[in-house]
């Protein structure tokens, strides 16, 4: 079977091949247009979906080196997300459906971000736990079967990537930013400054990163470079103690679910300091993390996903509407 993934939750426009759990293709445009405004424009956004979204789906059908009516099914990003980039994707992907005679069936973007670790290791078994991280959402899941999800934890308000993102603002570095601050903190002490862990108590298992972005809002109000200390230095600071909430709330999950497995997944999950954090931190149990095209918001987990689901979901429904505010419980 062949499937078409869309994926326009975001800023990414992107489209992707899956045949018999395979990836063909996967073409992703990133939107640079939001970079001078510090973050993304969902007006911009879903005008750029718009121009962009046939291009990318027919560049990777090309790709893919299999025809247009080959093609037996088609799963799109339906949410969570901005309402006009994924109107903008839902509707493209009920119109080529509707043209060609086949199925299209919606996708939960959070869902598929946790099993594109099945790309990374198709051996993968259930249970797990997964770190779900990105611009939107930090959170703990612990992954008993398929569609069997509990909650562990949540941000009680910004999300890492959010944190990242207004970090590299105070900063003065440019969007997206978290692979700004990982780029401008190499070389730079991380403990050159101490920044608050947010509902860093044993017990907890949520997160927050507001207080640590005032706390470095305050911080560089006053800052000067010396000889002694340098801002990358600070950038290095602030990003590990993202970083070190973010581990030790993965490892207490672990320990309270007894799994033998951690995933993780997201945006955040291609910060090479974090990677490296996991893999000293937690020794004993297996760790997976998908492979870099597959952190950002792609297609590729949407056509994996599509093709999973299409086989215990009805397709013979186009009136499945988007959800901006889609939960994945």
């Amino acid at each position: 079977m062949n499937i078409l993934g869309i994926e326009t939750s975001c800023d990414e426009t992107a489209a992707a091949i899956c045949s018999d759990g395979k990836i063909l293709s996967n073409v992703v445009s990133s939107q640079l247009i939001h970079s001078e405004f510090g973050g993304v424009v969902p007006e911009l956004a879903s005008r750029e979906h718009e121009r962009l979204i046939n291009l990318v789906v027919e560049e990777s059908i090309q790709r893919s080196s299999i025809n247009l009516e080959n093609i037996n099914l088609i799963s799109v990003t339906n949410g969570p997300g901005l309402s006009g980039a994924l109107l903008t994707g839902v509707c493209f992907a009920k119109g080529l459906g509707l043209g060609l005679g086949i199925p299209v069936i919606p996708i939960n973007h959070l869902e598929a971000h946790i099993f594109s670790n099945f790309l990374a290791e198709p051996n993968l078994s259930y249970p797990f736990v997964c770190l779900l991280v990105s611009g939107g959402h930090t959170q703990l899941w612990h992954i008993k079967g398929y569609e069997e999800y509990e909650l562990l934890g949540e941000t009680r308000d910004d999300a890492a990537g959010e944190a990242f993102d207004k970090g590299a603002r105070i900063f003065g570095l440019k969007y997206p930013g978290g692979p700004e601050i990982e780029k401008h903190a190499k070389g730079g002490n991380p403990e050159a400054h101490y920044f608050p862990r947010g509902l860093i108590d044993k017990k907890s298992l949520e997160f927050s990163f507001s207080g640590l972005k005032t706390s470095l809002l305050y911080f560089m109000d006053t800052f000067e470079e010396t000889s002694l200390i340098k801002k990358r230095d600070i950038i290095a600071s602030y990003q590990q103690a993202i970083v070190d909430t973010l581990v030790e709330k993965m490892e207490r999950a672990i320990l309270m679910t007894n799994v033998k497995t951690c995933v993780i997944a997201g945006g955040v999950a291609a910060n090479k300091c974090l990677r490296n954090k996991l893999k000293n931190s937690i020794k004993d149990i297996e760790t997976i993390f998908p492979d870099i095209s597959y952190c950002n918001d792609n297609a590729a987990m949407i056509a994996f996903l599509g093709e999973k689901k299409s086989k215990i979901i009805r397709k013979d429904s186009l009136g499945f509407i988007i959800k901006p505010n889609l939960k994945l419980k």
